[in-house]
């Protein structure tokens, strides 16, 4: 996705992929969805990342104030209705940064609202609507999506986040693939 993400307000690692049939290269334009500039808020997608098709992130642009009498965005849809919109007082709306860890795998259709943070190693199901925060290598799915279970025992979660492998140098990764491909934390931990 590096080589096609060009919005600076979308930050993609290294090894990442969007695997669309119907243009990856559209990534932007299909799935980052809601963005306005004036809310600063970024997408951030670790390495090696895996996005499925149809998968939807959410800015805070799509949220709409409800402390006022109307959420409908009038100084958006005629000039005539701009006089007098103050674009500050929106800002407050914003959520903060979506960030998407290392290693996480998100599936068809997904959609993930603003100000996420899903963990390294995460699983994101089909058509999940991510509402709040995933801890590293949990498994959620549903609307709202909810966890069902983690990928390892909590131990092991620890020692890979501490173990970190997707940040690694490439000749490290390359070495040790039998160690990354496997289920054996002996072999990961003794990687050189």
């Amino acid at each position: 996705m590096r080589n096609v993400v060009t919005n600076p307000f979308i930050e993609v690692g290294e090894f990442t992929y969007y695997n669309d049939p119907d243009g990856p290269e559209l990534f932007e334009q299909r799935c980052f969805l809601q963005h306005y500039e004036p809310h600063g808020d970024r997408l951030i997608i670790g390495r090696f990342c895996a996005l499925a098709a149809g998968v939807r992130f959410f800015m805070s642009g799509a949220n709409h104030r409800l402390d006022i009498f109307s959420g409908y965005p009038f100084d958006e849809m005629a000039e005539a209705w701009k006089p007098g919109f103050d674009p500050a007082q929106h800002l407050p709306l914003s959520r903060g940064d979506t960030i998407i860890g290392h290693d996480v795998w998100i599936g068809n259709r997904a959609t993930i609202l603003p100000g996420i943070a899903v963990g390294n190693g995460a699983v994101i199901g089909t058509g999940a609507v991510v509402s709040k925060d995933v801890p590293p290598f949990a498994i959620v799915v549903g609307n709202p999506a909810r966890l069902i279970r983690y990928r390892f025992d909590p131990d092991i979660i620890v020692e890979l986040e501490h173990i970190a492998w997707w940040d690694w140098s490439v000749g490290k990764i390359t070495r040790n693939l039998n160690a990354i491909r496997s289920s054996d934390l002996t072999n990961l931990r003794d990687a050189k």
